[in-house]
């Protein structure tokens, strides 16, 4: 039956940045389709809210703590899945963080801050688990690209080329490791109202420009991303490698 490629039952997915917006919306819709999730967050006691969303679903969730500013939490968030769960199915890269400024001004501390948080612990986490799942015979990896993977936008250089990279690693990681059932892939979300966009909700001209480009004619929510990330992380989507799914509401197809 085709909706048994959906299932996630008896898989085990870790998600970075769990505990609100698109991280949560995941990590809570993995869990409905079946899988335990290990739930990253940066500070005790900040995925609280998605863990008891999970629980009453009657999946297993536990959080695991590190902040991905820090090269060691890679490992250190992999070893504290492993000790609760003891595998790694499904991997979501899903945690980033956005500095605003315009290019000339754009300090370097921000730059490295972003680039480690956005680009350097995808890959290493990636590495990590990844060879995990190449060892255990396969796996699902789905990292949260943007539309800014494709376009340049405005005021956030080091976004953008976190972004960039993040689309371009996808692409590569999945070369290599598709022969060993791993599958690569990537969501690249439009404009979805989180945090992260808030500055961008709150400015009147800007708010209006995005939503006269969007056909869809509305920001989007971490809701509309929950089907794409299960699909990913099903056997639904086992012959997609090196993709990037764009979830827009048509910005893209403008």
């Amino acid at each position: 039956m085709i909706l048994e490629s959906f299932s996630l039952a008896g898989k085990t997915a870790l998600v970075t940045g769990a505990s609100s917006g698109i991280g949560q919306t995941i990590a809570i819709a993995l869990a409905e389709a079946g899988a335990n999730v290990a739930c990253h967050c940066r500070t005790e006691g900040n995925a609280d809210e998605t863990i008891a969303s999970i629980e009453k679903t009657g999946r297993r969730a536990v959080a695991v703590l590190g902040d991905l500013a820090d090269r060691a939490t890679p490992q250190s968030i992999a070893e504290q899945t492993l000790a609760e769960f003891g595998r790694v199915d499904i991997l979501i890269n899903n945690a980033g963080m956005i500095r605003r400024s315009p290019a000339i001004d754009f300090s370097e501390e921000d730059w490295q801050l972003v680039i480690d948080v956005n680009l350097t612990s995808v890959f290493r986490l990636s590495q990590i688990v990844g060879r995990l799942m190449i060892e255990s015979g396969g796996g699902k990896i789905v990292n949260i690209a943007s539309l800014l993977s494709f376009q340049g936008g405005v005021t956030v250089p080091a976004y953008t080329a976190s972004k960039s990279a993040v689309a371009g690693l996808t692409k590569a990681l999945a070369n290599e490791w598709a022969k060993h059932n791993v599958n690569v892939n990537a969501i690249a979300p439009g404009y979805i109202a989180t945090k992260n966009t808030a500055a961008l909700q709150a400015d009147e001209t800007r708010n209006r420009q995005i939503l006269e480009r969007i056909p869809a004619g509305r920001w989007g929510t971490p809701g509309d991303l929950a089907g794409a990330a299960v699909f990913l992380s099903s056997a639904a989507s086992d012959f997609m490698h090196g993709h990037i799914l764009v979830v827009d509401g048509g910005w893209m197809g403008r």
